[in-house]
């Protein structure tokens, strides 16, 4: 099912462009909130409030994530996506950015939020010599209803703690639904979250690009 997409107030113009709904509570987009130590309560629309430093500071919060880049790894202009190796949601952000190429940085930090095997699957990606590779395998299969890439046998502990490190992180923004994108506008500086997939068109415009 779509749900409407509210936009930053400096982006009155997307507010009528509809999206994908994450995996969780329905998709949204607001000035990303300022950090919280747990998740709770609905999310509401989006805060005509200027941008506060707090919600910068979730930005740069955000950035103390552990994930895998794709685009140009020297952008000036990052965008954060927080995702669980289970969520078809996650699969069609994924699929939908895959056009970009090398327009926009995006750091893809997996966590463990739907099911048991995210947390593996996750450390999975994240380890892989080629995580863009072993993302690609994953999102593939869950697009076509598949359980996803095979965990591996044997998991490094450094990288299972980084992505438990990346599920508190994620719950630190409020949020309890998947992919959960974090971005600042390059033209306005205003830093928002959105929770859901968009397409690439979409994506480009929270990234002020």
């Amino acid at each position: 099912m779509q749900r409407r997409f509210f936009a930053l107030s400096s982006l009155a113009t997307l507010a009528t462009l509809t999206v994908l709904a994450g995996c969780g509570r329905k998709a949204e987009t607001s000035p990303a909130a300022p950090p919280a130590p747990a998740a709770s309560g609905t999310a509401g629309a989006a805060s005509e409030a200027p941008v506060t430093p707090a919600a910068q500071d979730a930005y740069t919060l955000a950035a103390t994530g552990s994930g895998f880049t794709t685009g140009p790894i020297m952008s000036a202009h990052t965008v954060y996506v927080f995702f669980d190796t289970t969520c078809p949601h996650c699969a069609h952000l994924w699929q939908n950015t895959q056009p970009l190429g090398n327009q926009l940085k995006i750091v893809w930090m997996p966590i463990g939020l739907l099911r048991p095997q995210s947390l593996p699957q996750g450390a999975t990606i994240l380890g892989a010599k080629d995580p863009a590779a072993a993302m690609a395998e994953n999102e593939a299969s869950v697009a076509n209803h598949g359980g996803g890439i095979t965990a591996a046998a044997s998991l490094d502990d450094a990288v299972v703690a980084k992505v438990r490190a990346n599920t508190e992180l994620f719950q630190k923004f409020n949020a309890d639904s998947v992919p959960l994108i974090v971005f600042r506008n390059a033209k306005t500086g205003e830093v928002g979250q959105h929770a859901g997939a968009v397409d690439a068109a979409q994506l480009l415009a929270l990234a002020g690009l």
